[in-house]
């Protein structure tokens, strides 16, 4: 298959269908009570930033597995998406049993991503791995800041950030035992202030 039809391919999936998951969504270990109309709004508000959070983390692996010339590294990309692939799925299922949505600028959100996969890529392997690092050190707190702002009794929604963190804690220790390079001060300011207003956007559209 042609490169850029494969990489069309890959973002119609993530961003219109339905992606299988090869885990099962985690699941809470107790039932918990129904969550009142403000707890379910505001439980499907934080889901649909992690949605947007796993659109972007497939858009930078696509990007940076089509820039390496490594075949080991490419295959690293590919394999850290594939997981990726199972939080889409499972967020986009806790979304529909909160009555949430996705965000509508998924598109916009994917094609950003897309952008700095491929420049992160194009300056070298260590620094792509780098991007990788801090990127997943940020998601990772970000993830940890929703466990704390759930609705205490939303048990399921906590399972699956639960574990969607620590496969991220996993993803940057994967990338700095293959190479990675710590991202200048600067680099890491700018990415936060991007993730802050794409999380700040996502939370409302």
């Amino acid at each position: 298959m042609d490169p850029f039809v494969a990489l069309a391919d890959d973002a119609l999936r993530t961003l219109f269908a339905r992606p299988p998951a090869a885990r099962e969504t985690p699941k809470a270990a107790q039932p918990a009570p129904p969550l009142t109309d403000s707890e379910r709004r505001e439980a499907g508000a934080l889901m649909r930033v992690n949605h947007v959070g796993e659109v972007c983390a497939q858009a930078l692996y696509t990007a940076q597995a089509a820039s390496t010339r490594d075949p080991a590294l490419r295959e690293h990309f590919l394999e850290a998406a594939r997981e990726e692939t199972d939080h889409l799925a499972w967020i986009r299922e806790r979304l529909q049993e909160l009555g949430a949505r996705p965000s509508l600028l998924n598109p916009l959100w994917y094609a950003g991503a897309f952008g700095l996969g491929l420049v992160a890529g194009r300056l070298g392997d260590k620094i792509s791995l780098g991007f990788v690092a801090e990127t997943e050190r940020q998601v990772e707190a970000h993830l940890d800041g929703h466990l704390g702002r759930l609705p205490p009794g939303d048990a399921s929604s906590r399972a699956v950030v639960t574990q969607m963190k620590l496969d991220e804690a996993r993803h940057a220790a994967h990338a700095w035992s293959a190479g990675a390079v710590e991202l200048p001060a600067p680099a890491r300011a700018l990415m936060r202030a991007a993730a802050k207003v794409m999380t700040t956007v996502a939370h409302r559209v």
